[in-house]
């Protein structure tokens, strides 16, 4: 079997817990990272040892990834993100919806979606778009300027991935208002979303055109992919709710970050507690 490395992070990263993961881990060595990673070298890796480390890892909020020895970031060609509650901090929706005053109508809708309990996002995304008619087009800018942060780790993550070549792509269920900015503040390749139809600087309650749901950002990874030459196996792909599910499938590096359990179950990667840049410690240098 290939060789594979175990990469361990948290904030508060201990050296009882380095030794307790490698020891559960079988490891052959341990290489220090930084204060908060650590790399265990030549790791066990057949299944049951996988979830044997992922269950201590959730345990004790410490990520976990077992990742193939010798991967290096500039062998990807791609990383696509999700926006909402993965690249940024909110979900515009229910911000949108917080100036309008019927975020908590809009928030359980969108909660309900993200866990996968309601299986047709369009009619989610339209459900809640309504409720937001009549709505100033002024609020979008006051979300953005009041409300949106990026996520830790975000900006590092962006700029050593476009260092080592790799194209970016933004794909969200969200709006195109916002996945714009983004796009042109951390320069990136491509970024696709939701157009919010505005009447006379007011919000009608109405999405223009297709709505972009979970075989959207499919296709949208794939067309993107393809045009830069991407095999699957050199994709890094984020994302945190049901509707990502089918982007991550797609990628190599399939990544939950603060993700509800449908993701986390369904991902191989995952990040609970280390900022996006997290992802930058699982390759070598």
């Amino acid at each position: 079997m290939p060789t594979h490395h175990l990469v361990i992070q948290s904030p508060a990263l201990a050296a009882a817990q380095i030794e307790q993961a490698a020891a559960l881990a079988q490891a052959q060595g341990v290489v220090h990272i930084s204060a908060t990673a650590a790399r265990l070298l030549d790791v066990g890796h057949d299944d049951p040892l996988r979830a044997q480390v992922t269950a201590w890892g959730e345990q004790h909020g410490v990520d976990t990834a077992f990742v193939p020895a010798g991967a290096r970031l500039s062998h990807c060609k791609v990383l696509a993100m999700d926006m909402d509650s993965t690249l940024i901090n909110i979900e515009c929706i229910d911000e949108i919806a917080g100036v309008a005053g019927v975020k908590p109508k809009v928030a359980e809708i969108t909660e309900a979606a993200m866990r996968g309990e309601i299986q047709d996002f369009a009619e989610s995304l339209r459900r809640r778009v309504a409720l937001l008619a009549g709505t100033p087009a002024a609020a979008l800018e006051q979300v953005y300027a009041d409300k949106l942060r990026l996520n830790p780790g975000a900006e590092q993550l962006v700029s050593t991935a476009q260092a080592a070549g790799l194209k970016v792509l933004l794909v969200s269920g969200g709006f195109t208002f916002f996945t714009e900015r983004l796009r042109a503040r951390l320069k990136l390749d491509a970024a696709y979303a939701n157009t919010l139809e505005i009447v006379d600087g007011v919000l009608t309650g109405k999405v223009l055109g297709d709505i972009l749901d979970a075989d959207a950002k499919l296709a949208h990874l794939r067309a993107f992919g393809q045009a830069h030459g991407a095999m699957p196996d050199q994709v890094i792909a984020l994302g945190d709710g049901a509707n990502d599910l089918k982007m991550l499938g797609a990628a190599r590096y399939a990544v939950a970050y603060r993700a509800k359990p449908i993701v986390r179950q369904q991902t191989p990667y995952a990040l609970n507690v280390a900022g996006l840049d997290g992802v930058l410690n699982w390759f070598e240098s």
